[in-house]
């Protein structure tokens, strides 16, 4: 089941990004972060065990652009669809918001490319590249690509 985030999840999804994070594969992000975006997060939950099997944020960047970001699916749930899922869900809730372009900085190219993502140069996000980017322990040397959806298509 694909829901909301909700307060019980914040530590759950902490310690999920945590571990990516660990393996370099994202960014990991400070309780205080996930506590106040909150409402960003989307949760894939095991509907008889209640535990979180995957993550994903649509972060708001300005009024026509948002993010796709911190998406993590454990290990032993991947290949089932769910992390396709947890991405279709915000993209949809753009739509709804009326939101023109979503894009995201991964190393998952040909998932992101599947669901429509095109790849395009980093640089064109310079709002990002500026406010997350600073943080990480690859900044200037980012190897991540950059891919975007187009909504208003």
């Amino acid at each position: 089941m694909i829901c909301k985030a909700r307060i019980v999840h914040v530590p759950v999804i902490q310690k999920m990004l945590g571990d990516f994070a660990g393996q370099g594969k994202l960014l990991a992000r400070p309780l205080s972060e996930l506590y106040t975006n909150l409402r960003d997060l989307v949760v894939a939950v095991d509907d008889e065990s209640g535990e979180v099997l995957g993550c994903c944020s649509l972060h708001i960047i300005w009024e026509n652009l948002a993010e796709i970001r911190s998406l993590a699916v454990l290990d032993t749930q991947q290949g089932r669809g769910i992390g396709r899922q947890l991405v279709q869900t915000c993209i949809a809730e753009a739509k709804d918001l009326g939101i023109g372009q979503l894009f995201t900085l991964t190393y998952e190219t040909g998932f992101f490319e599947h669901l429509g993502f095109r790849v395009v140069d980093k640089n064109v996000f310079p709002q990002k590249i500026w406010v997350d980017c600073l943080q990480c322990p690859k900044f200037p040397d980012c190897d991540e690509v950059a891919l975007l959806l187009d909504l208003s298509e």
